[in-house]
């Protein structure tokens, strides 16, 4: 498809609480409602028993399965102007019952640009503190792993084995470029 023209209108074909579908010309794509995006959390547990990340699978209603993924959480979903670190440290402790005593902002990524418009900030979380048992709020339902760095292929393998979803956020521990950079 070519790219439209500047001033081709942008038609909003329905709006939800959390998403918008858009037409621009003859693109018809996704955005986040209200200008929120995402925080997205590689978290490093460095331990006596090795290096681990911590993972989270639960169930996606539009795979219909559940999925392993980074932990993450919306920016701004309940206040506006709210920062990526501060929406990341709620969901990590939220999801995962861990705390980080350092972080890092790698940047800004985008999903599946062809399609949807949302970004994420993806963000290192390392000096991690369990505080708590993690799962989410209301009904998420989330299951937290901590993997071992050295093992996240056949984990990953035995988890994709099972039938679970493997966000692709996952795949930059396969390649290990992000995590020779920890």
């Amino acid at each position: 498809m070519s790219r439209p023209a500047p001033d081709t209108p942008i038609e909003t074909r329905w709006e939800g609480r959390f998403i918008t579908v858009k037409q621009q010309g003859t693109w018809e794509y996704v955005s986040r409602s209200r200008g929120i995006h995402a925080a997205v959390i590689l978290a490093i547990d460095d331990a006596a028993d090795g290096r681990h990340v911590i993972l989270v699978e639960q169930y996606r209603v539009p795979l219909k399965v559940n999925c392993l993924e980074l932990p993450a959480g919306l920016v701004g979903d309940d206040s506006a102007g709210e920062a990526a670190d501060v929406a990341a440290t709620r969901e990590l402790e939220e999801e995962t019952g861990y705390r980080a005593a350092h972080w890092r902002t790698v940047g800004e990524f985008f999903s599946s640009p062809g399609m949807v418009s949302e970004s994420f900030t993806l963000l290192v979380a390392t000096g991690l503190t369990r505080v708590g048992d993690g799962g989410g709020v209301d009904s998420e339902d989330i299951i937290v792993h901590r993997v071992p760095l050295d093992g996240i292929a056949d984990f990953v393998a035995a988890k994709r084995a099972e039938g679970c979803g493997i966000d692709v956020r996952v795949a930059m521990l396969l390649t290990g470029g992000l995590l020779a950079n920890l």
